[in-house]
């Protein structure tokens, strides 16, 4: 069996705070630096990264797991998919011995929600099949940032803590170095293969876990293929007889048709970030990936013409009163709007696919959607950059002992079973009876099990990236698809893969650059403004960030 409500490696449960078109946007946002700790050091704040044959010395040797074949496979860089769901009776068995001593552990992690009691069924269940007894220290996701700085500034540090990679700003780098233990003694190299799901997840993914040159994480695995997906009401382009555009001039003249301010219906909302995937311009959610060598020069994304190509275009859009007027004042639900049929095209995380579908067929057994295939500038085939390949992390303190340590990786290995199991199973669901009950062979979560069943065991380990909805199993198809058709076009940056500290000098140096982006696109800044504050950021050290940023590529070499 598999998830039925927002559920997926790729996506939520894992990753439900992402179902939120706000927060999505917000996680890969340029404005918020993802820049973790990396360094040759062992502690304290060091600059830079590890990569090449020093990476080699710390990452774990690569195990595939073939408990279950995905009835789509991953390729191009995609999730693998499954279509179809799988009763009780044939779970595979993921962890056949209980690794856990029975010790106990505490661990702080995010929640969007109201926290659960310690002692409800599923805690209780998952503590007594892992053979650790966890105590959950849930915070309040929206100011999570605010209390990591507090706790990490403390000398009061959990055993275990879970590090959202856009919270990895500030303080918050130098404090992982200082404060988290070595986890390569035991799985670098041959030692993983103690717990067989952990070496199942991809290299590119334990690459991200290094800082300050150790091996100090449990990453997230993700897809490297761009997670922004634009989507469009399908079924109201069916009805009207809409062709997809297939260039940004096509979308242009199409948008001032479809839009009716009269009858309340846009053609879209902001689509400032599918703009910079069509138009070519490196990525924005992680600062080093800002960077690319090009013909022997490293050039920043915000130095590109593909950049301001991209905020033009978009621009364009809203000066032509296509775009919603909630949009431009920042404010609602994108999601919500499309739903309602007020905008025809919005941008989101790829979870909403399935999210916004599952919701709205309860309601409006003719809502579809879709997502259009990225565009280049001129038509035809995109150039897409690769995202991060990890950006949620597990850290254990220095504290711990060296059996809490164990404990912790018992949990890890058995939180990463793959899909198919029982382990994945009871992680996602919970208790059969309490936290689900299945329906035409589906497990649906009940009310209690979607107020305890979210956001604790999940963030601590997790398989490689897969999408599976069975009780909509074209869309887990469409969604898998889409990722391996825009996968075939995804380049790698120059720091792909890579986890980066910058000098504290130069952190915020590009702090202002997602404003005056939205600026623009709104018509309250011109290209001219951006051009201006290029040239400025230039001078006050940008130019001493790319002979900095070259020189860590000269002496360490890509992770492409």
């Amino acid at each position: 069996m598999t998830p039925n409500a927002a559920s997926a490696s790729s996506g939520p449960s894992r990753r439900s705070f992402l179902a939120s078109t706000a927060v999505a946007t917000a996680a890969v946002a340029g404005g918020m630096p993802l820049l973790a700790a990396c360094g040759g050091g062992q502690d304290g704040n060091k600059d830079g990264t590890t990569s090449g044959k020093a990476a080699q010395k710390l990452l774990p040797t690569f195990a595939a797991t073939s408990v279950v074949t995905p009835d789509i496979p991953a390729k191009n860089g995609s999730a693998a998919g499954f279509t179809k769901a799988i009763a009780d009776a044939d779970l595979k068995t993921g962890v056949p011995k209980k690794l856990g001593s029975g010790g106990k552990l505490k661990i702080m992690a995010p929640l969007w929600g109201t926290p659960p009691s310690n002692s409800n069924p599923y805690y209780k269940a998952m503590n007594e099949a892992v053979g650790v007894q966890i105590t959950w220290q849930n915070q309040d996701g929206n100011t999570y940032d605010e209390k990591l700085g507090a706790v990490l500034a403390s000398s009061e540090i959990p055993d275990a803590v879970v590090i959202p990679g856009w919270n990895l700003s500030g303080k918050i780098p130098s404090a992982i170095n200082a404060k988290f233990a070595d986890l390569g003694p035991h799985l670098s190299g041959d030692k993983v293969k103690d717990y067989p799901n952990l070496a199942a997840v991809p290299t590119d993914a334990w690459q991200r876990a290094i800082f300050g040159g150790q091996l100090r994480a449990i990453p997230m695995p993700a897809s490297y293929v761009t997670n922004i997906a634009p989507f469009y009401r399908k079924d109201i382009f069916t009805k009207k007889g809409y062709d997809l555009p297939k260039t940004p001039d096509e979308f242009l003249s199409w948008a001032k048709d479809a839009t009716s301010a009269k009858s309340k219906v846009w053609a879209c909302d902001d689509l400032k970030w599918s703009a910079f995937n069509i138009f070519g311009a490196l990525p924005g959610s992680d600062k080093a990936l800002w960077w690319n060598l090009q013909d022997g020069k490293l050039v920043n994304r915000i130095e590109t013409d593909e950049y301001l190509e991209a905020l033009e275009w978009t621009r364009k859009l809203y000066a032509a009163g296509c775009v919603h007027p909630d949009a431009k004042a920042a404010k609602g639900d994108a999601a919500n709007r499309f739903t309602a049929g007020q905008v025809l095209v919005f941008n989101g995380d790829l979870s909403a696919w399935y999210g916004q579908t599952a919701q709205q067929l309860t309601q409006n057994p003719d809502f579809e959607m879709g997502a259009f295939d990225i565009f280049g500038p001129e038509g035809g085939d995109p150039t897409l950059w690769a995202v991060q390949p990890a950006n949620i992390f597990t850290f254990v303190s220095k504290k711990a002992s060296k059996q809490q340590i164990k404990d912790f990786l018992a949990l890890a290995n058995y939180c990463a079973a793959p899909y198919g199991t029982k382990e994945h199973m009871l992680t996602q669901y919970g208790v059969e009876g309490t936290d689900y009950t299945v329906k035409k062979g589906l497990p649906v979560k009940t009310t209690q099990g979607t107020n305890e069943v979210n956001g604790a065991y999940d963030y601590t380990g997790d398989p490689a990236a897969f999408i599976a909805y069975p009780d909509l199993p074209d869309v887990t198809k469409q969604m898998v698809e889409w990722q391996q058709r825009m996968g075939a076009f995804t380049k790698k940056s120059s720091f792909y893969g890579l986890t980066i500290t910058e000098p504290n000098r130069w952190t915020n140096l590009a702090n202002d650059f997602e404003q005056l982006e939205d600026d623009i696109v709104r018509g309250r800044k011109k290209i001219s403004d951006m051009q201006t504050a290029v040239s400025d950021w230039k001078k006050k050290g940008g130019d001493d960030l790319r002979a900095w940023y070259k020189k860590l590529l000269d002496d360490n070499g890509s992770a492409k």
